[in-house]
């Protein structure tokens, strides 16, 4: 029996996370009666003002809410002056991704009409890209293990970098079916292996897992590429990519590269996926400069709600949720190409709730 109902673990955040997450939570209400689904969303705290609040950036209640949860809403969270004893920033999210196994980092990026991004070449109009990045390995296994060695001129920090066959195999499987659903749907099904093989013995044994793994797969097509080359040809010739899979550093680093590709951070979301746990989010940071003004861009939140959207309709079988998803993108589509409303970012005066507003009578 399809499910008519959907509990939604809502994390606000810090800066202009609430102001992003309001809107996307507005236009997800009004998808309701359209496709005949409910969405009940529950607030919880977490982030570094709760931090500074309780000392506590992720309450275990929190926690426990979003495992009982069918999936998690994220804002941005973090704030440039909130920082832990060793100097790092209050970051939650990686604590979530830890602790729900939520291995696979999926960053969605492609272009709109009437949302013009700074290359000029006419071909970026057709970019369509998913950078995959693995989350809980790599150089990221090196947080809270990191460590101090020697004195004086000797002295140095260590942080150590570690790559699996098993987290390297599930996350170039993920990549691999990511590629052959979007071939089903007209994309070129083709995937590039990001590593550094030339250097590190760790590279090396991630370039052999990603081609034992991608035998398996003998209707894609796929290579595997230096990680400098990628980042030249991705500013180059960003059109000719379809998905890349990564490991974790190098994936944060990229990721944030393709996000110009579509004109800034305001317009990329992102998803952190495990086998059981699915977490959604923008791609973009807490913007604390601009928080209260009413003029942060939604639109990464609200397309992070979309991939929310099919995610949970593959779960449970139910293509209503994607109609829903197709239908919020279709709106949003619309609004930019036709000129109804414009980001600050892009020149344009259009606000927060504004663009929300426009997205959601759209539907």
């Amino acid at each position: 029996m399809t499910q008519k109902y959907y509990s939604i673990a809502v994390l606000p955040g810090d800066g202009i996370g609430p102001e992003v997450m309001s809107a996307a939570t507005e236009v997800l209400n009004g998808l309701q009666s359209r496709i005949g689904r409910r969405f009940e969303f529950n607030v919880y705290p977490a982030g570094a003002q709760h931090y500074l609040d309780s000392g506590d950036a992720l309450p275990e209640a929190t926690l426990d809410a979003c495992k009982a949860a069918d999936a998690i809403l994220f804002g941005s969270m973090g704030l440039p002056h909130v920082r832990a004893k060793d100097g790092t920033e209050i970051i939650p999210q990686l604590d979530i991704r830890f602790a729900l196994d939520l291995y696979a980092g999926v960053r969605p990026i492609r272009s709109f009409a009437g949302l013009k991004g700074p290359l000029a070449d006419p071909r970026a109009a057709q970019i369509d890209l998913v950078l995959v990045r693995e989350n809980t390995e790599g150089l990221f296994f090196a947080r809270n293990r990191g460590h101090m060695e020697g004195h004086g001129d000797a002295e140095a920090a260590i942080d150590p970098m570690k790559i699996t066959r098993g987290g390297t195999a599930r996350i170039c499987d993920f990549a691999l079916n990511l590629a052959r659903q979007r071939k089903a749907r007209g994309k070129p099904g083709h995937v590039t292996s990001v590593d550094k093989a030339n250097v590190f013995l760790s590279m090396a044994f991630w370039r052999k897992v990603f081609e034992e793994r991608a035998s398996a797969f003998p209707d894609l097509s796929k290579d595997s590429a230096y990680v400098d080359a990628v980042a030249l040809n991705l500013v180059m010739r960003p059109w000719t990519f379809d998905v890349l899979v990564t490991e974790n550093m190098f994936g944060d680093i990229l990721s944030d590269l393709i996000a110009a590709f579509a004109g800034g951070m305001g317009m990329a979301p992102s998803a952190d996926i495990g086998d059981k746990y699915a977490l959604f989010q923008p791609a973009h940071g807490t913007a604390p400069d601009i928080a209260g003004k009413g003029i942060a861009n939604p639109s990464a939140m609200i397309l992070s709600a979309v991939m929310m959207l099919d995610w949970l309709a593959e779960k449970h079988s139910d293509t209503a949720l994607a109609d829903g998803a197709r239908a919020i993108e279709t709106s949003m589509e619309r609004v930019f190409a036709q000129g109804v409303v414009r980001p600050h970012e892009f020149g344009g005066n259009s606000g927060t709730a504004e663009i929300m507003r426009a997205v959601a009578e759209g539907l």
